[in-house]
C-alpha cells in the first residue's frame, strides 16, 4: 500500500463542494437551490488549508479527533490501538438486506438518509417540485476521494455519478462484528450519517468492501481524514480490526503532521 509524506487537512469539501452547476442542467424539474446553514468559504489553495465547521467535523472535534481543524494523529492512533482484534472467527454469508431497508429515514425528519447525504455534501442543491425539501434534483460535488468536480442530475442514465459511500463498508463490517448484531443497530450503522460520504460513483464500485489494507481515497490530501473518520466509526460501534488494516492506518497517520 502506498504511504504518501505529505502536510495533511481536513479540507473545505467535507463541508460543502465548490463551484456551480452549469447552465444546460437546469432542464431538470427542481425549485429554489437550498443554501445550507452551515456554508463556508472555500478553502484556499495549499496542504494547509482546513475546514472549521460542518456536522462530520464537529463529531470528530467532540471526540478529540481534531483539534483547530486539524486531525490530531496521536488521538487516531490511541483509538486505534484500544479497538478490538478480530478473532477471525467464521461469520455467516454476508446479507445487506440485514441491515434493513435502503436509505430509510431513520432520523425520522421526513427524508431518507441518501437524500439527507446529498444535501448536506453537495452544494447548490435543487430539490424536486414533487419532493420540495428532500429529493434533491441537482446538484454539485467536489468529490473528496478524488478532488473531481461532479454535477448530479437525478435520472436513471445520471444519478449513478453521485453515489454515496459508507466508509466502512456493510459487507467490511459483517465480517468484523456486525454480523451478530441486531437488525436495529445494524441498520443504525447503515445510515449513520459519520459512516456515510457523497463521492464520484465509479470510486465507489471500485471500493466496494475493502478496508483501509487494500483501499485509500486515490486523492492526495484525504488519507488522513479518510482513516481518521474510519477508526472514529469502528470506535463507535466497537467493531474488530484485523491487523493489515491497523498496520495501514498507523502508516497512514504517521504521515498526518
Amino acid at each position: 500500500m502506498r504511504v504518501r509524506a505529505r502536510r495533511l487537512y481536513l479540507p473545505a469539501a467535507l463541508v460543502v463542494g465548490l463551484g456551480t452547476l452549469a447552465a444546460g442542467y437546469y432542464a431538470v424539474d427542481f425549485v429554489s437551490p437550498n443554501v445550507k446553514a452551515d456554508e463556508t468559504t472555500p478553502a484556499a489553495s495549499g496542504a494547509h488549508a482546513a475546514a472549521s465547521s460542518g456536522p462530520v467535523v464537529d463529531a470528530l472535534t467532540s471526540a478529540g479527533l481534531v483539534h483547530g481543524g486539524t486531525v490530531d494523529a496521536a488521538a487516531v492512533r490511541a483509538l486505534v490501538d484500544a479497538l478490538p482484534a478480530d478473532t477471525h472467527a467464521r461469520t455467516p454469508n454476508y446479507d445487506r438486506a440485514a441491515y434493513g431497508p435502503s436509505w430509510a429515514d431513520t432520523d425520522h425528519n421526513g427524508c431518507d438518509q441518501r437524500n439527507d447525504v446529498l444535501a448536506r455534501d453537495l452544494t447548490a442543491v435543487t430539490y424536486t417540485k414533487a419532493d420540495p425539501g428532500c429529493t434533491v434534483a441537482t446538484g454539485h460535488l467536489v468529490d473528496v476521494y478524488t478532488g473531481r468536480s461532479i454535477d448530479f442530475i437525478r435520472g436513471k442514465a445520471t444519478s449513478a455519478a453521485v453515489q454515496i459511500d459508507h466508509l466502512v463498508p456493510l459487507g467490511w463490517a459483517w465480517q468484523h462484528g456486525a454480523a451478530g448484531w441486531t437488525g436495529e443497530r445494524r441498520e443504525q450503522l447503515a445510515t449513520d450519517f459519520n459512516n456515510l460520504q457523497a463521492v464520484d460513483g465509479p470510486t465507489n464500485e471500485a471500493k466496494s468492501d475493502q478496508g483501509p489494507a487494500t483501499w485509500l481515497p486515490p486523492a492526495a490530501g484525504y488519507d488522513c481524514l479518510y482513516v481518521t473518520r474510519f477508526a472514529y466509526v469502528l470506535s463507535t460501534y466497537a467493531l474488530t480490526i484485523d491487523d493489515a488494516d491497523r498496520t495501514e492506518i498507523d502508516r497512514t497517520l504517521a504521515s498526518c503532521t
